[in-house]
């Protein structure tokens, strides 16, 4: 793709648009926050924005293709093109092919890098075209805004990196290795959400249970003693954590599912597989003995748990009789909720080069098989949950008038209709289960 026209100088207004997990979508509103304090704008929506930032995700299959396409979509008719800026886990892994391929792009960034993002934009509007994918010894957060602004909920990243080396993974290579943000300055951005109107907080790590630190009496606390303090914060009223490590499941943070009233009914847990030689062959490290008796332990500190996780079908080498061990384990558990994905090979991952690639019809029958069970018992978890009542946290408008969707203590979407304002946490019964969401009768006025 050309680009003859001139770049815009000293950009007024940016877009920022983010793909793939929460950590993205973390990542990408710091970005945000690091143009406002350059005094960027958003751009109004329905207008050409004069900087677009594509902060991307390289878990997906052809995730570069896919950015390539967008980087087209934004020419404009003239033959012009805005600041673009290529952030997040493609740009980490494909920068330099980026550049060559993509000249409207002015700036490729890791996601390790965005903290410099500012004065990239300075050295792009003077025609430069950069390239910073470095994983620096200092820490990125301490280079970022403070937390000035928040929706009813907010993402918190806690812990970075991984160092579990999955193989079919590209993480380690994109993010680095495990990293766990200090206790004081987690705390302190949790206020400052709270502060800015957040009334939940989801902790965010490639192994969020993974995180260490020090609080304030020197003592050494893992991620239940986080939450723990968190939950002293009075305004906040919801607390939650993702992606977690089976290994990483430690007594104490199992215990804090029963202890801390704060911290919402509500596991994600991949597994992958259901198969020890399957999870062998990813390196995951685990077996499923361990993950089922994970969950007894986590159901028996909180019986009302909803438990999610996430599955690959198709492993190279994984045989039919593999795959109805997963089945089987889905059956077991019974999921509230679930991500399932055919195998894509990333390219530099040693699952790529394996032997006995399964093919794709069988794979496409697999996957089909595993949501057909997955949306079966997502189903039987909401009607199951219906002449519940709970409370439901207010996040925004609903498509009908008078109607407001929010969440369940188990992460269930629930609309329903009555007087509130987003931010409220309000008592809701539950009324009628639907595959995807819960209808919900208003019981109580709003709580502050």
């Amino acid at each position: 793709m050309s680009n003859s026209a001139p770049t815009p100088a000293n950009p007024k207004t940016y877009r920022v648009k983010s793909f793939g997990c929460q950590m993205n979508v973390y990542d990408g509103d710091r970005m945000a926050e690091l143009l406002a304090e350059q005094g960027i704008t958003p751009a109004p929506e329905g207008e050409d924005a004069d900087l677009v930032v594509l902060n991307t995700c390289h878990i997906r299959e052809k995730a570069a293709e896919k950015v390539y396409s967008d980087i087209g979509r934004l020419r404009r008719e003239d033959g012009s093109s805005p600041l673009i800026a290529v952030a997040g886990c493609v740009a980490q892994a494909e920068g330099e092919e980026i550049m060559a391929r993509a000249p409207a792009v002015k700036m490729v960034v890791g996601p390790q890098a965005y903290h410099r993002l500012p004065d990239m934009v300075k050295a792009a509007s003077q025609g430069q075209r950069m390239t910073d994918t470095d994983m620096p010894a200092e820490t990125k957060f301490d280079a970022l805004p403070k937390r000035r602004r928040s929706g009813p909920t907010a993402f918190l990243t806690v812990q970075e990196g991984c160092d579990k080396f999955c193989t079919y993974c590209v993480v380690p290579y994109t993010r680095g290795a495990e990293i766990s943000r200090p206790h004081a300055d987690l705390i302190e951005e949790a206020k400052r959400l709270v502060e800015a109107g957040a009334r939940e907080i989801t902790l965010l790590g490639q192994n969020v249970n993974a995180w260490t630190g020090e609080n304030a009496k020197g003592q050494s606390v893992g991620l239940d003693g986080l939450i723990r303090e968190l939950a002293e914060i009075p305004d906040l009223a919801r607390i939650r954590y993702t992606t977690s490590h089976p290994n990483d499941m430690t007594p104490g943070l199992i215990e804090a599912h029963g202890d801390v009233a704060k911290l919402m009914p509500f596991l994600h847990l991949p597994v992958q597989s259901g198969s020890d030689r399957v999870l062998k062959a990813m390196n995951r490290a685990h077996q499923v003995e361990k993950y089922l008796s994970i969950l007894e332990e986590v159901r028996k500190a909180r019986p009302d748990i909803a438990l999610s996780g996430d599955f690959i079908v198709g492993f190279p080498g994984e045989t039919d009789a593999e795959f109805e061990e997963t089945l089987k384990l889905v059956d077991t558990v019974g999921y509230a909720q679930c991500f399932s994905f055919k195998y894509s090979p990333r390219p530099g991952t040693p699952a790529a080069t394996m032997g006995d690639q399964v093919p794709m019809p069988v794979m496409d029958e697999r996957l089909r098989r595993l949501q057909t069970a997955l949306n079966r018992d997502q189903y039987a978890f909401n009607t199951a949950s219906v002449g519940k009542t709970c409370e439901v946290l207010v996040e925004r408008r609903g498509k009908h008038p008078g109607q407001w969707l929010g969440k369940s203590p188990w992460l269930q979407s629930v609309h329903f209709t009555g007087d509130v304002a987003v931010g409220d946490v309000v008592t809701v019964e539950l009324v009628e289960a639907g595959p995807n969401s819960i209808a919900g009768a208003l019981k109580v006025p709003a709580s502050a």
